[in-house]
């Protein structure tokens, strides 16, 4: 049975990761500016090296499709952890106000730098790598608030959890608001595009800001998947394995928040992936978590460089926050779950 589901596992993994190659492929010669794969090999491989091709996949696609995969990544795992910990398939990051928490201290960020956090180049790269560290503390703020309101008789009441979550996120996006409208006209409209999500302003400096804390966190995740599945169980059951519950929750929801700050501090506000990922993957590969962890980040990976991609060119030359595309996918896989659960 383990080597079924490891060989199931291989085999959707593989697949997962060829469908992103695909998709990146796609992202990457499409647009406004057409290339064929002639020309993308020749500019990788640095064979006759073409001004007008650097520009174009260095600058603008290449980074916006790594941005897209590691941002799909990040949410994917982060919801997992949460609907594991919660134990309640309908939680995600963005529905239980984390995301709102960090991308509110990220706006008062950028109304304190006079959003210069948001420009490409390497004068403002102390402003762009302090950006998680401020969504860090949002989030954080968010979930001590969230946490504390739903901690009922020495344990989490997760039907409050949810209820607290979808307080604080309204509460906290009315306050992105307010701030993001003390802004000057210019700096309200980038504002409002990123808290819509989206990810056209893309460069490598965002890389190099939210890769340390994916490369430390996510495996600090992995390594605790099968306290994921314990965690399923009834709580007299985990605690008679001699497992410390709620410090174990807490280091996984202090993980999770962690990897969705970078996240949002890159991408503004992105719904629903941490939703829908969670559930396809256990669709793909069952319900152990050191299956559906990966497989749930490949699964956003796959989202959000789609999503992307229709995004740039579904309105081109005008572009859409990739934010609104997973909303419109998600909105109804959402009502779907919805219904499901109650039937």
């Amino acid at each position: 049975m383990h080597k079924q589901d490891r060989n199931r596992f291989f085999m959707t993994i593989s697949g997962l990761f060829a469908l992103i190659c695909f998709a990146g492929y796609i992202h990457i010669t499409n647009g406004t500016f057409d290339m064929s794969v002639k020309d993308v090999v020749t500019t990788l491989l640095r064979m006759n090296p073409n001004h007008d091709f650097d520009l174009v996949i260095f600058e603008f696609r290449l980074p916006r499709i790594v941005i897209a995969a590691l941002v799909g990544l990040g949410l994917g795992v982060a919801g997992t952890v949460v609907q594991g910990v919660t134990r309640n398939g309908l939680a995600d990051p963005g529905i239980l106000g984390i995301n709102a928490g960090a991308g509110a201290a990220i706006v008062i960020l950028m109304f304190l730098f006079q959003m210069q956090v948001t420009v490409s180049g390497t004068s403002n790269w102390l402003s762009i790598l302090i950006m998680p560290v401020f969504g860090f503390v949002g989030g954080l703020v968010a979930a001590i608030i969230i946490y504390s309101i739903a901690w009922r008789n020495g344990k989490l009441d997760t039907e409050r959890l949810i209820l607290t979550g979808i307080a604080i996120s309204s509460g906290f996006g009315a306050l992105s608001m307010y701030i993001s409208l003390k802004m000057r006209e210019g700096d309200f409209e980038m504002a409002t595009v990123w808290m819509s999500g989206s990810i056209y302003n893309a460069n490598w400096l965002f890389i190099v800001a939210m890769l340390p804390w994916l490369l430390i966190l996510v495996p600090v995740i992995y390594r605790k998947a099968y306290l994921l599945d314990y965690l399923q169980l009834e709580e007299a059951s985990i605690k008679s394995l001699g497992i410390r519950v709620e410090k174990e929750k807490s280091i996984l929801l202090l993980s999770s928040i962690g990897v969705i700050s970078a996240c949002v501090s890159v991408s503004g506000s992105i719904s629903f992936i941490g939703l829908m990922a969670p559930h396809i993957a256990r669709q793909l590969v069952g319900i152990h978590h050191r299956y559906v962890i990966p497989t749930s980040g490949a699964v956003g990976m796959l989202l959000v460089v789609i999503s992307d991609y229709i995004a740039k060119t579904v309105f081109a030359p005008a572009e859409i926050p990739v934010g609104i595309v997973v909303a419109i996918l998600g909105v109804p896989y959402f009502l779907y779950l919805l219904v499901k659960s109650k039937a």
